[in-house]
């Protein structure tokens, strides 16, 4: 049987149902968060943006032609997001020259690591984090404000599009991996679901 995005959700469907519903997630649906929780990890989060920029302009180096397209958008919108964060941060008066916190941290580092693995394994780990967002903002179901233009940044139509899309291209590039990398393939599915968990933890290390 052929590995696929959907056959690691389904091998790790409890891991991921954890890394995509989280009181963290919860308490921005309701409002209950504490405001200096959610500055947390809009900070921390701006600083694992960051470097998620950096993973993605490696993918395009990587990506055949028939993928560019779909990256070079994501890049895009990448450019974009900072700008936002930069504003939100700055409506909130916060500053992003932050430490990154210990799980920002590793989370980093592995995103780096990265860098020598094939294209397959590092599409696989680009989906799965794109995807654990689109999820993770959308599954609450509508937020109250000021979260519901976080939800809608990463729940909205068109993003959900680009993570299947991201799906698509990352399933392609499974096809062609050895069996015997399948494995490493798996592992970073399961590393950037931990990874969030932990992330969406950290608002509460304020």
């Amino acid at each position: 049987m052929p590995l696929t995005c959907q056959t690691l959700i389904d091998r790790h469907s409890q891991l991921w149902h954890q890394a995509t519903h989280h009181p963290f997630l919860e308490q921005c649906k309701t409002g209950a968060i504490a405001q200096s929780q959610f500055n947390t990890w809009l900070v921390q989060d701006y600083l694992f943006v960051l470097e998620f920029t950096r993973m993605a302009a490696r993918l395009v180096t990587l990506a055949p032609v028939a993928d560019m397209d779909g990256l070079l958008g994501g890049l895009g919108a990448l450019k974009d997001e900072l700008e936002w964060f930069q504003a939100k941060a700055a409506q909130r008066h916060l500053s992003l020259a932050a430490e990154p916190q210990p799980t920002c941290e590793t989370y980093c580092i592995v995103m780096k690591q990265l860098a020598g693995a094939p294209y397959a394994i590092q599409a696989v780990a680009f989906w799965a984090i794109e995807l654990a967002y689109n999820q993770g903002w959308q599954l609450p179901g509508p937020m109250v404000e000021p979260y519901d233009e976080f939800a809608n940044r990463w729940g909205n139509p068109g993003f959900t599009a680009y993570v299947k899309l991201l799906e698509q291209q990352a399933d392609a590039a499974l096809e062609a991996l050895p069996e015997s990398d399948w494995a490493k393939a798996e592992a970073i599915f399961v590393k950037v679901a931990e990874l969030e968990i932990e992330f969406w933890q950290l608002a509460f290390n304020a």
